[in-house]
């Protein structure tokens, strides 16, 4: 596997072949938002989370799949993960997800609110939501399991390499977010577990899991 999952501002997309599917990720702004285009390998179908920055360099991003993009996710309402969203959804007419309890703080109210163990299809590709509560109330995370292969999870900025996301702001909760992480990600997936953050590099349930006590011990 080429596939590392670094990638910076201005630089080029990484690629990873999966059973069924392409994932491309790709970073852009001063704050080194990930964005990530999944491509159905059947049909060409694909689906872009986060259009966080530079809705230019997220169109040539759409063409280096299929060029055409029919799902819009955004993860959660911050907003350096929606300032590109209004200009990628206007531009490509795409249908827009967003969770629910995070749905009216977008620019663009979404056609999908989405709650925790929806899917979402797209081509032959399943994916399902898992709504974690406490970076924000309606943050979502994207999972996708390969047929007779891991997990791949998409969790915007709810968990990175080495701990949760910021909890530190009025209105957010370390307790509300290291509970669904742990139960509804760690309790519910192997080891195997890829996971892609809504910032920076990539990680696995495995190299996290030792963690966790620690993590609850320092309480972020």
């Amino acid at each position: 596997m080429t596939y590392t999952g670094e990638v910076t501002p201005g630089g080029p997309s990484d690629v990873r072949e999966l059973a069924g599917l392409t994932l491309r990720k790709m970073s852009v702004s001063q704050m080194h938002n990930n964005v990530y285009l999944l491509t159905c390998t059947a049909t060409g179908e694909q689906l872009l989370v986060d259009a966080a920055d530079d809705p230019e360099r997220i169109a040539r991003f759409i063409d280096e799949g299929t060029g055409r993009l029919g799902h819009l996710v955004t993860t959660h309402q911050h907003w350096d993960h929606t300032r590109a969203l209004e200009s990628v959804a206007a531009a490509t007419g795409a249908r827009t997800y967003a969770g629910a309890d995070d749905a009216d703080g977008l620019p663009v109210a979404p056609d999908v609110r989405l709650e925790h163990g929806d899917t979402i299809s797209f081509g032959e590709v399943v994916l399902e939501v898992i709504h974690l509560r406490g970076h924000t109330p309606g943050s979502v995370a994207l999972a996708y399991t390969e047929p007779d292969g891991p997990t791949h999870i998409i969790t915007g900025d709810s968990l990175f390499p080495g701990g949760v996301g910021n909890t530190k702001n009025e209105g957010q909760s370390f307790e509300s977010l290291y509970a669904d992480v742990t139960s509804r990600i760690f309790d519910r997936y192997d080891d195997d577990t890829w996971i892609y953050p809504g910032h920076g590099g990539d990680t696995t349930l495995g190299v996290e899991r030792p963690h966790l006590a620690e993590w609850r011990e320092r309480g972020w």
